[in-house]
């Protein structure tokens, strides 16, 4: 009897090995404040569905991108928050920034001014998160770089409390204090200390800059992971190219030249900082022979905040409209490519090559699900989720579940205050809420309607909302119930919602 318990205890251990060595490795690969025209691949089609090339396409060198676009598929109009918290509590949880209610950027020291109830503390380990169910699916979870999940002092700043196996220079802040290392990260800096990025002591005084180090340190805990047999998950999340705009020396020479201002230049180099890590990990996983077992999901948490141009023109996002903190395309279209490192025959999780999806949406929600079903992993009972896997559009197919709505709910004061963004279709509504104590008064010339047809018109630039009221109608009407259904926090003051 000793012996049969013995072997099927053998059998059981050899299958979870087997299980979990079939397991593909997961990269997801997040880029703060990085657009979607803040690359050289082409992200947007022409008419006849072909990537179209804009001057911003041209100005950024990032081949490492092209190269994963190539090998994979890109998706077009791909949607996140208008800024980065409420993003990342969403690739963590499933579920839009209404329904969790991490609705604005959450401030280190203080809470910052929005709806009483708005959930300013961040994420906490009694919330369910996507590293702690891939990490009980026999997962190594290594975060590395920017998390901005708590403010200091709560639980949600370290990110090993939110189901994370490491944690690598990750805490409270969304900005580093400095990206050299002479600085320490900020700190051996008494001016640029308050922001220090933590726990990459053995870069301080050398000449590494933060974006090599973080992935420097993502390389060896993927080759830990490997050697204890273990397929990984590594949230890859750049502090770049989040301000201060300070030059990547080893870049610079590429854009010299250029009459842009000097910000812009700088952006520039930041931007193909991070094109090399994401090289750089694509090498590491072929040296160590799992690239056709390794996934990679690039995406960005919010709109452009280039130094080119105004807020709300065509500049920083050219030729969409707005940046980072706005209610328009150019606040929440961001750049998404998905492919295997090499692509492999047996992988059953088939990915096309090449290819710009561009008829449907898709939105950071949606990387939970499609990360839970390559990880053969269940989102637990009771958990609500805004998302849909991405597999049939990653295959270069039309999903027929997929909805065709995407809502941007931002209740506070920013570059574009006390917002709903509700796009049904091609249809698109901006709402503004009226408040009492808010900037907006009745002087204000910001219309309280936007609608725009982003078929005809896809840069924002006639607002139909005074000549077809019937549609305004019908949108506020649409966007009311979906308010509902994520049970939305609207302005603390709001006079009306009508």
């Amino acid at each position: 009897m000793k012996r049969i318990c013995f072997l099927c205890l053998s059998f059981s251990i050899l299958f979870q090995i087997l299980s979990s060595r079939q397991k593909p490795n997961i990269i997801l690969f997040l880029v703060d404040d990085m657009g979607l025209m803040d690359t050289s691949v082409p992200m947007l089609a022409d008419k006849q569905g072909k990537p179209k090339k804009h001057p911003l396409n041209q100005w950024y060198r990032t081949p490492n991108m092209e190269r994963l676009a190539r090998q994979g598929v890109r998706i077009s109009q791909f949607y996140a928050q208008s800024v980065c918290s409420p993003t990342r509590a969403s690739l963590m949880t499933g579920q839009n920034s209404a329904r969790h209610r991490v609705t604005q950027f959450i401030s280190p020291e203080k809470k910052n001014a929005g709806p009483e109830d708005w959930k300013w503390e961040g994420l906490t380990s009694r919330d369910v998160t996507l590293p702690s169910i891939l990490r009980s699916n026999g997962y190594h979870t290594i975060f590395a770089g920017k998390a901005h999940f708590a403010p200091i002092g709560y639980e949600g700043e370290d990110p090993t409390k939110l189901g994370f196996d490491i944690n690598i220079a990750g805490c409270s802040f969304g900005a580093p204090g400095s990206y050299f290392g002479e600085d320490g990260y900020g700190n051996l800096d008494p001016k640029r200390k308050r922001r220090a990025i933590p726990g990459l002591e053995q870069y301080h005084k050398t000449d590494t800059f933060l974006s090599e180090a973080i992935t420097l340190e993502a390389k060896k805990a993927v080759t830990r992971s490997l050697r204890i047999d273990k397929p990984f998950f590594l949230y890859m999340s750049h502090y770049a190219v989040h301000s201060p705009f300070q030059s990547d020396p080893r870049f610079i020479k590429n854009y010299e030249i250029s009459k842009k201002p000097r910000p812009a230049k700088s952006f520039a180099t930041l931007i193909e900082g991070i094109d090399k890590s994401l090289g750089d990990l694509m090498d590491h996983v072929t040296d160590k022979g799992v690239a056709e077992n390794t996934l990679i999901l690039f995406v960005g948490d919010n709109g452009s905040d280039g130094p080119l141009g105004d807020t709300y023109g065509c500049f920083s996002s050219a030729p969409l409209r707005g940046k980072k903190g706005t209610c328009y395309e150019g606040g929440m279209r961001v750049p998404f490519i998905g492919s295997w490192v090499k692509a492999g025959k047996e992988n059953p999780f088939k990915i096309a090559r090449n290819h710009l999806h561009h008829q449907q949406i898709g939105t950071v929600m949606d990387i939970y699900s499609t990360i839970l079903e390559v990880g053969g992993a269940k989102n637990p009972e009771g958990h609500v989720v805004d998302g849909f896997s991405l597999r049939k559009q990653l295959s270069g197919q039309l999903n027929p579940q997929r909805p065709d709505h995407f809502m941007c709910h931002f209740p506070h004061n920013h570059r574009s205050s006390y917002f709903t963004s509700y796009r049904k279709g091609d249809w698109k509504l901006i709402y503004r809420y009226l408040t009492t104590g808010g900037k907006r008064k009745s002087k204000d010339p910001l219309p309280k309607y936007e609608l725009y047809d982003l078929g005809t018109d896809p840069y924002e630039t006639n607002n139909l909302a005074l000549r077809n009221r019937s549609k305004v109608n019908e949108m506020v009407q649409l966007m009311k119930r979906r308010l509902q259904t994520e049970k939305a926090l609207l302005p603390s003051k709001v006079i009306s919602l009508k």
